[in-house]
């Protein structure tokens, strides 16, 4: 989300893709069926398998910065046209507040054929393609031209099958097995692992038959959400600077950590 300044700064937050390349979601089975067992977050324990726990759009009406910080912990679903399912606990957002956001694709009230999700009930993908290779995903919040970037998950069920999606679509070296720590550790990275293109934008979360999000139990000592300014929005003058990019502290699937946000939450 924002003015991004260069492939190399993106680098940070997301993994290059290949979009000549599309999954189809009724191609046969890309991995072993889903299995949790010893998947199960060590930050945060849910139950994968409640589909009664899913969210409603009463969730997503707030405001997009307590939107933010309520998405953390929760779990996001992406089923596939095979059935199988790809889990993972969100760990880091982004805030973009809207109109007076300089940062955000809404700036000054603009609506255009790409944002015109971020206008949308609250609730609604707001999916997009950046350097013509990466999608971000989001989600819209209370608030016209509102939404909240998801930043990275922890994967939590269909690992091999998310490592295959990645493997085909990133650029470069494809002989390295990725790491469960490179899974969903980027907005565009965590796009590749459960086969989100732009076909998703414009979906309601809260209805949708192939995306959803469930509630998450965190546990009592759940850790700290660390709060930090956003990544690589240079060009947004003094909204660079402020604190709307949410993690949890000491989770290894954040995408940047910032020592400095830590220092001062932990004080």
């Amino acid at each position: 989300m924002g003015q991004k300044k260069k492939l190399a700064e993106a680098e940070q937050q997301q993994s290059p893709t290949d979009t000549a390349h599309k999954p189809s979601f009724k191609k046969p089975r890309l991995g072993p069926p889903l299995t949790l067992g010893s998947q199960r977050s060590i930050y945060f324990c849910q139950s994968p398998k409640d589909h009664s726990a899913r969210l409603g759009s009463e969730f997503f009406d707030q405001p997009a910065v307590s939107l933010a910080r309520a998405l953390l912990g929760q779990v996001l679903v992406r089923q596939l046209g095979d059935g199988t399912e790809l889990r993972g606990c969100i760990v880091e957002t982004e805030a973009y507040l809207g109109p007076e956001d300089e940062a955000a694709h809404s700036r000054g009230g603009r609506q255009t054929p790409r944002n015109r999700s971020m206008f949308m009930k609250p609730g609604t993908l707001y999916v997009y393609l950046i350097y013509g290779m990466y999608f971000c995903m989001n989600v819209s919040s209370q608030g016209d031209g509102a939404c909240v970037l998801l930043r990275a998950l922890e994967p939590l069920g269909g690992l091999e099958t998310m490592r295959q999606l990645r493997s085909t679509l990133r650029k470069g070296t494809i002989s390295r097995a990725l790491k469960d720590r490179e899974l969903c550790s980027g907005p565009s990275k965590l796009c590749q692992a459960l086969a989100i293109d732009k076909s998703f934008d414009q979906r309601d979360l809260a209805q949708d038959e192939a995306i959803w999000l469930e509630h998450g139990s965190l546990e009592s000592s759940a850790p700290a959400v660390v709060t930090a300014a956003r990544i690589g929005i240079g060009r947004a003058g003094e909204w660079a600077q402020k604190p709307l990019r949410f993690y949890i502290r000491g989770n290894p699937w954040v995408s940047v950590v910032d020592k400095g946000a830590e220092q001062n939450t932990q004080a």
